[in-house]
């Protein structure tokens, strides 16, 4: 378990930008039992790839996007145990993976960018990949 100072700001860095954060596995079955629209998942964590790559790139998107997710929520791995396995159930059949992020349908997995996606990439080419996922699942046409 990470200490809570160390992750503090890495949680902010979402939570300020709109990210409503899942604590417990109930928050996020709860959520799932009624979400409705769009929702963008991000799985965070303590790496590197999350730091430089995984939350500019969905910040990046969600500012540059004309579509965007109706809902926006977080898990934190290997300090919100509980709330990121529930969520790592939702987003099988793909292994657990952090960080990494997800699209949903109302309770239905339609997109999931796995860390593999997300590591050695560019938090540009990553936003563009969001982007191009936003246009698709998002939206009234979607």
């Amino acid at each position: 378990m990470y200490p809570p100072e160390l992750v503090a700001p890495m949680k902010a860095d979402l939570t300020e930008a709109g990210f409503k954060e899942l604590l417990t596995a109930e928050e996020v079955d709860n959520y799932f039992a009624t979400a409705k629209g769009t929702t963008l998942v991000v799985i965070n964590s303590v790496c590197g790839c999350a730091a430089g790559a995984a939350r500019p790139a969905v910040k990046a998107a969600l500012a540059y996007s004309e579509k965007k997710p109706d809902n926006l929520v977080t898990v934190f791995a290997g300090v919100d145990k509980e709330a990121t396995a529930k969520m790592r159930e939702y987003t099988l059949p793909y292994p657990p993976s952090s960080p990494a992020i997800a699209i949903f349908r109302d309770q239905e997995l339609v997109h999931f960018i796995e860390r593999h996606h997300i590591e050695g990439r560019s938090g540009q080419m990553i936003a563009e990949h969001l982007l191009e996922a936003f246009d698709e699942f998002c939206g009234e046409n979607a």
